[in-house]
């Protein structure tokens, strides 16, 4: 298994909605520029909601194939994946990254 790389590339703030809805500030758990590494588990530090919105994305990569997953119909960097947070006011959008570097310890069930 592989680990890939999590970087914040970019941060959105829809004023319209956040005046509607009552959301005060931009996102306060990511800036961009923020580079995290993971595996199958949630980095340190990682806003939890937008680890559920993009760990799927992270499984895949670190287990696939480059070459195979997510490349061709939906983007056309090989072992690349760009995904965003949930939020639909201060939305963060990532850049996942497959590496060649293995893991340092893998998942086994009990």
């Amino acid at each position: 298994m592989k680990k890939c790389k999590i970087e914040v590339i970019k941060t959105t703030f829809d004023e319209e909605l956040a005046k509607e809805y009552g959301v005060t500030c931009a996102c306060p758990a990511h800036k961009v520029g923020e580079v995290f590494y993971a595996d199958f588990s949630k980095p340190e530090g990682f806003c939890d909601e937008a680890w559920k919105a993009i760990y799927q994305y992270v499984f895949a990569l670190c287990h696939m194939d480059k070459e195979t997953l997510l490349y061709g119909d939906w983007i056309q960097t090989p072992g690349v994946s760009i995904n965003s947070c949930n939020d639909g006011i201060r939305t963060v959008v990532f850049k996942i990254t497959r590496l060649d570097e293995e893991c340092d310890s893998l998942y086994t069930a009990q």
